[in-house]
């Protein structure tokens, strides 16, 4: 296969998401000779346009969705994209991370090149924290070790 096709890679797999809030038209639609279960409609192909404008491992989603879920879900306005089909250009949200529970231990969500993060203070278990600063501390030593002397 050319150019490694079928090998393993070492890079994870970096999913792009795109959420809309809406009505929209869901099943089994085709003809007698091909039929397809499918989602149709102007809010799912929005869905799909915030997906396309999602950088690789991120989420961004509708201002209608972000609506709903702001007290729970971190997020920051992107500048409007005009989206063909609609008379408007809609204001994008990147999702940052969910929020912690109020008086509860952060949340850490963090996510550049060379690091993907993510940990729930409230509901990592004792077991779970001696591992968790074992792979900190391995971490930080490697990090420290790539500094430049001086």
């Amino acid at each position: 296969m050319p150019n490694g096709a079928g090998a393993a890679s070492n890079s994870p797999c970096r999913v792009r998401t795109g959420i809309n809030t809406g009505f929209c038209n869901v099943g089994n639609f085709g003809s007698a000779d091909r039929m397809d279960y499918a989602i149709i409609g102007a809010e799912a192909n929005l869905a799909a346009r915030l997906q396309s404008s999602a950088e690789p491992g991120s989420i961004v989603m509708s201002f209608e969705t972000s609506a709903l879920v702001r007290d729970f879900v971190p997020a920051r306005p992107l500048p409007p994209m005009p989206v063909e089909g609609l008379s408007r250009a809609v204001r994008p949200f990147l999702v940052e991370g969910p929020k912690s529970e109020i008086g509860g231990a952060p949340i850490f969500n963090e996510h550049a090149s060379g690091l993907d993060f993510f940990m729930d203070s409230n509901v990592a278990d004792e077991q779970a924290a001696v591992r968790l600063r074992q792979v900190l501390q391995q971490a930080i030593g490697a990090l420290d070790a790539r500094r430049a002397p001086g």
